[in-house]
């Protein structure tokens, strides 16, 4: 291979479906400046598909198309494997088999990294007889952005704080549109499948999984530590009653699914926190201003302080544009640049297990909500628990019942505390005669 004139990267396709035919696309379209950027070319010459109709539809005569992947990963000719299968079964076990071949990999698959991304990350070490290889991800999370890099390359001169981030387009669709339309949970869900948003099986959005999977990936590059899925807390927005985002917004808040990830040492302990739930952010942080299938990242630095990113979270060509900028860096790299760059952003020997503290030793705020009797003293009482387990309070709404009416809400903004000791609190609240149903509890951040 001549220095002047390199050869193009070839790289082999897993699965053509939105994402693979929009990687197509892209590539086909910026070739040009892909080549100025890189000093050489970058070709998808072979395509695996079980579809392979369709797949020879997307790529005509400039790739070969075949049914099955593990023949692109025995082509001698392929430097780097695209998967976009998803899942944890076959998809793991064909990135796993194409790095024994000695291939690089590029991934969108957050699911399969944050189960068994250590695994993976190991055994991409060990391939080339120790020489390593990449695996590239930077399209599992936040499509478009690349927050990746951001974490890996960007943001490296600094002691990661915290990250927060919206991370799911579907449930930040459904929660604008509870919001700007006044609707029930059940209403907007619909209405996000009907417009593409949701999948016919929308669990993984709704019940905040995703979400769980890309910030499990992201704490692991902010703060050197293991990826920990099983670990995470998750928490979705089923649950959530159109009320309490009236409720919200008027005590001058958004409620947002959050990603949390944040590096603490408090009076509920000291280790990692990671967390995905419905958080109250103010109304004056932008990122409470992300609306529709948008995403947006909030990471703090000790060093550059509150940086934000935001953009489209998935879709075929946004998330095509984070795939072929890890096939860039891929192909700009020498033998001896793979390990300038550790894949987790942290060198493998410095990766040190952290604690994950249980969700009952974060240390927040929180928004209640309670229906209560419309009687006297009520109030008094609850203040007067809440006191007692010394959790103070910031803010509360006490609504007079309407005509008619026997019962009312009481909204709480409580401050800081611990959550364990604010569930130990709420049991003697929703034992009083006074309290009806349990206490609605949202987390609340104020991001600043």
């Amino acid at each position: 291979m001549k220095a002047q004139n390199p050869q193009s990267l070839k790289v082999g396709l897993l699965g053509i479906g939105t994402v693979g035919s929009g990687v197509f696309t892209v590539l086909a379209r910026n070739q040009d400046e892909i080549v100025r950027r890189t000093g050489r070319g970058i070709e998808i010459s072979m395509v695996a598909d079980l579809d392979t109709a369709r797949a020879s539809a997307v790529v005509g005569r400039s790739a070969q198309v075949v049914n099955d992947a593990r023949a692109v990963i025995a082509n001698p000719d392929i430097d780097v494997v695209i998967e976009l299968i998803g899942g944890y079964g076959i998809a793991k076990a064909l990135v796993l088999e194409a790095i024994a071949a000695g291939k690089h990999v590029v991934t969108a698959n957050k699911a399969l990294l944050a189960v068994h991304g250590d695994e993976i990350f190991a055994a991409a070490a060990k391939a080339r007889n120790g020489a390593g290889v990449m695996v590239l991800f930077e399209a599992a999370v936040a499509g478009g952005i690349p927050i990746i890099k951001t974490l890996r390359e960007g943001l490296t001169a600094n002691r990661i704080q915290w990250v927060a981030g919206i991370i799911n387009g579907t449930t930040n669709f459904i929660l604008s549109e509870m919001r700007d339309k006044g609707l029930d949970f059940a209403t907007a869900l619909k209405e996000a499948q009907a417009l593409g948003y949701a999948e016919a099986d929308p669990t993984f959005d709704i019940e905040g999984v995703d979400a769980a999977h890309k910030v499990t990936l992201m704490s692991a590059m902010a703060f050197g530590i293991p990826v920990q899925f099983d670990k995470a807390y998750v928490e979705g927005i089923t649950k959530l009653g159109a009320q309490d985002i009236k409720y919200a917004e008027a005590l001058g808040y958004r409620i947002k699914l959050l990603g949390i990830a944040k590096r603490v040492n408090h009076e509920g302990g000291a280790g990692i926190e990671l967390r995905v739930h419905p958080t109250l952010i103010p109304t004056k942080r932008l990122i409470a201003n992300v609306e529709g299938a948008m995403n947006a990242v909030m990471v703090q630095g000790d060093a550059v302080g509150t940086t934000l990113y935001y953009g489209k979270g998935a879709g075929s060509e946004p998330t095509a544009s984070a795939v072929v900028a890890d096939l860039v860096d891929i192909a700009r790299m020498s033998g001896s640049a793979l390990q300038a760059t550790p894949v987790l952003a942290f060198q493998p020997g410095s990766v040190q297990a952290a604690p994950i503290l249980p969700i009952g030793q974060v240390v927040t705020s929180f928004y209640l909500r309670m229906r209560v009797s419309d009687e006297a003293g009520v109030l008094a009482k609850v203040t007067s628990i809440l006191g007692g387990a010394d959790i103070s309070i910031d803010a509360l709404i006490q609504h007079e019942a309407r005509d008619g009416e026997s019962q009312t809400d009481l909204i709480i903004l409580t401050h800081d505390c611990i959550e364990a000791t604010l569930d130990k609190a709420l049991q003697q609240v929703e034992a009083l005669s006074s309290v009806l149903g349990s206490v609605v509890k949202i987390r609340k951040e104020e991001l600043a």
